[in-house]
């Protein structure tokens, strides 16, 4: 499982059909990549690493809070190309993305437990769907 995560002031995301729009203030924009090995145990790490990471600055200008400490708000978005292998030839291979029933499966566990959160506002891309991301990067701090 791969995740780019981007600490934001604010982030959207629109699909066009189906018809969906998703949007945050501060937080953190979070581009999801299952593959092919990854399992359920896997999708409950990466939700409690993905809450727990402290990006956010303190009263020192330390990245010392996490999105929880701050009362951000996270939006997840799927997007498979994490996986792409760029290592052979100038076309990526998606050979190590997991099957779309898997992906959606475990993309969906990792919602399911950051949704569980207390105090952890989500929203959410949608699965599978062509998406437009914009978001406005705090820092810029991108982490993979």
């Amino acid at each position: 499982m791969i995740a780019v995560v981007q600490r934001v002031l604010e982030a959207s995301v629109v699909v066009d059909d189906p018809p969906h729009r998703a949007a945050i203030d501060e937080g953190l924009l979070v581009l999801l990549g299952v593959e092919e090995d990854d399992d359920e145990a896997r999708s409950r790490w990466m939700a409690d690493r993905i809450a727990r990471l402290r990006i956010f600055r303190d009263s020192e200008g330390r990245m010392n809070h996490s999105v929880l400490d701050t009362g951000g708000s996270i939006l997840l978005v799927p997007q498979f190309t994490l996986a792409g292998d760029c290592s052979r030839g100038n076309r990526p291979s998606f050979a190590s993305a997991a099957e779309p029933e898997t992906g959606q499966r475990l993309y969906d566990d990792v919602a399911t437990h950051l949704r569980a959160m207390p105090g952890l506002p989500l929203e959410e891309g949608v699965f599978g769907a062509m998406m437009r991301v914009s978001l406005v990067n705090d820092g810029p701090v991108t982490i993979i």
